[in-house]
């Protein structure tokens, strides 16, 4: 009796051999034949850990020197020259107020002789000025000088810091236009060296800037780096693995790449003590990766879809080699013919999803999920010193679900579907959001918001594998940086809406519990692409959408196949 191995590799061989005359089928039967993870596939799997390390870093290490010690108070030079200790000078200084913490911005407009005579706190009713001397910080909770505290960005000026942030991410949309187009014109392992040079460059520049605005350009730049730096290295290394393999390399190497970067972030910043050793430490690993264009393949997909059909079998016979496998004679020979008959034809650019009704609301549909998922993965992680806890601890807490969360999404993708985990954590994040309104904050609160990260964890890794899988070879570096460019401008705003709660202590809760509901709902309308071979074009993608919507339909007149002609 055949294993259940055997069958599932029949029915390869028969859906591989069913169009001999598609580049796509071609493709997929020379893949076949190379190994779905051979040793090649593997050492690049391998390549993603320290490139998945250095994207977390640069990602959250901004969160560290820029965070803000809870206790400040305003600076009066009286009591620093009468060695007075740090407690006495706190109370003598600042005015309670109405819900019995001290003030961080006022001060007394009074006498401090008087008030050092009688090392008591000026009687009610004494007029208040704003802080005229600078602040004095308690580092007990933040042991180490960050940007903040060194420059001084609090209370008037604490608006600085969600700038940055968003600015930051503003870069990132640039970068994602800009690389984008790189790794689809060029190619990927050129946009990946780009990505990883500006970022390494940008975050050593960082220690050198000592304003506003210097520092604010610098974190722009840095920001083009982000996603890309590792994206394009993900791109490349699923359009390598067989289907069968996808999923677990998607979304294992968040868990353990990704996942291993965060949970080591706030130690790091612990041990070494110093926001700018910081960041040479997180920055400049990246400018090692000038060597991956000796290390690394390029894209046979992409090759291919440039026409570039020698170069893709030189790539492939390279595969053939390390794996210790071989593609039959005949199989090449129609792969080479098939690709160099279609080659003239393969010039599809992004335009050709816009004049495709079928992708284009597709992919519009996930960008908005996309975006939700952003709003929600940053969002909680932002407000891990809002939670009343440790603020190192509640990041790590929070940050540590990305390991669990993506091994279980590793088991059950494949067996559950995109669809179904993405929008049943969705609404499932909703829930708990939900109730962290009602409950104080501390252990309770951050316990919810632990579990809610651990669920948007599920669903942002699921969505990220989703939208790589149904975009065409052709634009799918662009078309995977065009929805990441939405998730970066969700990211913009989301250090704003953490942010609001100056405004009201619960709104920032209210607008990711409504994101979530409303993400959930929409990710239940988009077609399932597990098992199905990544589309190489517009075509394909149509028919995938057609085929695996909940309310697919064969077509109309809107939802015609893609066709050349079109064009």
């Amino acid at each position: 009796m055949a294993t259940k191995n055997q069958l599932e590799d029949n029915e390869v061989k028969e859906g591989l051999n069913s169009n001999p005359d598609n580049e796509t089928d071609m493709l997929e039967t020379v893949m076949y034949h190379v190994g779905d993870m051979g040793l090649y596939q593997k050492l690049m799997f391998l390549g993603m850990m320290p490139i998945g390390v250095f994207f977390a870093w640069i990602y959250f290490v901004q969160m560290f020197i820029t965070v803000a010690p809870q206790s400040h108070w305003c600076k009066v030079p009286e009591l620093i020259a009468a060695n007075l200790s740090m407690e006495l000078r706190r109370n003598l200084s600042s005015p309670l107020t109405p819900t019995g913490e001290f003030d961080r911005c006022m001060t007394f407009d009074t006498n401090w002789t008087q008030v050092l005579e009688s090392l008591t706190p000026p009687v009610a009713g004494t007029p208040m000025v704003p802080c005229q001397h600078g602040w004095e910080f308690d580092f007990t909770d933040i042991p180490y000088e960050t940007v903040v505290t060194e420059r001084e960005w609090v209370c008037d000026s604490s608006s600085y810091v969600p700038t940055a942030q968003s600015m930051f991410f503003a870069g990132s949309m640039a970068g994602g236009v800009l690389l984008g187009w790189v790794a689809d014109r060029f190619g990927r392992v050129p946009a990946l060296v780009a990505a990883n040079l500006i970022g390494g460059i940008g975050g050593v520049a960082t220690t050198f800037t000592t304003g506003v605005w210097d520092f604010i350009l610098v974190r722009f730049f840095v920001g083009m780096a982000y996603d890309n730096c590792f994206m394009m290295l993900y791109i490349l290394t699923l359009e390598y693995v067989g289907p069968k393999h996808r999923t677990w390399v998607a979304t294992m190497c968040f868990a353990i790449f990704f996942g291993s970067g965060c949970v080591s972030l706030p130690w790091i910043a612990l041990w070494l003590n110093n926001w700018r050793t910081l960041m040479w430490f997180t920055s400049t690993p990246m400018l090692f990766l000038v060597l991956a264009p000796w290390l690394l393949p390029e894209s046979a997909r992409w090759l291919l879809s440039r026409g570039r059909v020698n170069k893709a079998v030189k790539v492939l016979r390279k595969f053939e080699t390390v794996n210790g496998t071989k593609i039959p004679d005949d199989v090449m020979e129609d792969f080479v013919v098939s690709a160099n008959k279609e080659k003239k034809e393969k010039k599809e650019s992004f335009l050709a999803l816009f004049k495709s009704g079928a992708l284009c609301r597709t992919v519009v549909l996930m960008i908005i999920v996309y975006m939700g998922c952003a709003i929600l993965f940053d969002g909680l992680v932002r407000m891990s010193d809002s939670f009343g806890l440790d603020f190192f601890l509640a990041f790590t807490f929070t940050s540590a679900t990305e390991i669990p969360a993506c091994a279980l999404l590793a088991v059950v993708l494949d067996r559950w579907g995109r669809r179904n985990l993405t929008w049943f954590p969705l609404a499932l994040n909703a829930i708990l959001i939900f109730i962290a309104l009602f409950v104080p904050k501390g252990i309770p609160q951050a316990t919810l918001a632990v579990a809610a990260r651990f669920f948007i964890n599920m669903a942002f890794t699921a969505v990220v594998q989703w939208g790589t899988e149904i975009l065409p070879t052709g634009f799918r570096a662009s078309g995977s940086s065009a929805l990441h460019i939405t998730g970066y401008f969700a990211t913009f705003m989301s250090p704003f809406i953490v942010y609001s709660e100056r405004l009201w202590s619960r709104l920032p809760l209210v607008i990711m519990c409504a994101t979530a509901a409303i993400a959930a709902g929409i990710s239940l309308t988009l077609p399932e692409t597990s098992g199905q071979a990544m589309p190489q074009t517009v075509a394909d993608g149509e028919k995938i959408i057609r085929e695996q919507s909940l309310c697919g339909k064969k077509e109309d007149s809107d939802d015609a196949p893609y066709t050349k002609e079109k064009v």
